[in-house]
Protein backbone atom coordinates (compact mmCIF):
# COMPACT_ATOMS: atom_id res chain seq x y z
CA UNK A 1 0.00 0.00 0.00
CA UNK A 2 2.78 2.37 0.92
CA UNK A 3 4.21 1.95 -2.71
CA UNK A 4 1.23 2.57 -4.54
CA UNK A 5 0.51 5.91 -2.03
CA UNK A 6 3.73 7.20 -2.82
CA UNK A 7 3.08 7.10 -7.05
CA UNK A 8 0.17 9.05 -6.22
CA UNK A 9 1.63 11.61 -4.38
CA UNK A 10 4.03 12.00 -6.89
CA UNK A 11 1.69 12.03 -9.74
CA UNK A 12 -0.17 14.93 -7.78
CA UNK A 13 3.08 16.72 -7.90
CA UNK A 14 3.99 16.83 -11.45
CA UNK A 15 0.46 17.48 -12.33
CA UNK A 16 0.56 20.98 -9.79
CA UNK A 17 4.03 21.74 -11.45
CA UNK A 18 2.69 21.08 -15.37
CA UNK A 19 -0.14 23.46 -14.07
CA UNK A 20 2.38 26.40 -12.21
CA UNK A 21 4.52 26.29 -15.66
CA UNK A 22 1.66 26.13 -18.22
CA UNK A 23 0.30 29.76 -16.45
CA UNK A 24 3.90 31.36 -17.18
CA UNK A 25 3.36 29.92 -21.17
CA UNK A 26 0.64 30.82 -21.18
CA UNK A 27 1.19 34.52 -20.82
CA UNK A 28 3.89 34.89 -23.33
CA UNK A 29 2.46 33.14 -26.00
CA UNK A 30 0.94 35.51 -28.87
CA UNK A 31 -3.09 33.99 -27.96
CA UNK A 32 -2.16 36.27 -24.78
CA UNK A 33 -1.27 39.52 -26.33
CA UNK A 34 -4.44 39.09 -28.53
CA UNK A 35 -6.60 38.32 -24.92
CA UNK A 36 -4.73 40.76 -22.80
CA UNK A 37 -3.65 44.07 -25.04
CA UNK A 38 -5.77 47.24 -24.91
CA UNK A 39 -6.76 49.43 -27.95
CA UNK A 40 -8.44 52.10 -29.46
CA UNK A 41 -8.86 51.50 -32.91
CA UNK A 42 -8.93 48.17 -34.53
CA UNK A 43 -5.53 49.02 -36.14
CA UNK A 44 -4.20 48.57 -32.54
CA UNK A 45 -4.71 45.13 -32.52
CA UNK A 46 -1.97 42.52 -33.67
CA UNK A 47 -2.75 40.87 -37.25
CA UNK A 48 -2.82 37.27 -37.52
CA UNK A 49 -3.68 35.09 -40.37
CA UNK A 50 -6.96 32.79 -40.03
CA UNK A 51 -7.72 35.26 -36.86
CA UNK A 52 -10.17 38.35 -37.04
CA UNK A 53 -9.08 40.37 -34.30
CA UNK A 54 -11.07 43.97 -33.64
CA UNK A 55 -10.93 46.53 -31.41
CA UNK A 56 -14.01 46.16 -28.87
CA UNK A 57 -14.68 48.15 -25.88
CA UNK A 58 -10.99 49.01 -24.99
CA UNK A 59 -9.90 45.26 -25.80
CA UNK A 60 -8.28 43.31 -28.63
CA UNK A 61 -10.74 40.10 -29.46
CA UNK A 62 -11.40 37.49 -31.90
CA UNK A 63 -14.15 37.71 -33.92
Amino acid sequence: MQIGKNMVETQKLVYVILLFLSIFLFTNSPLSQIIFSECKTDKDCPKYQRANIRCRKGQCVRI
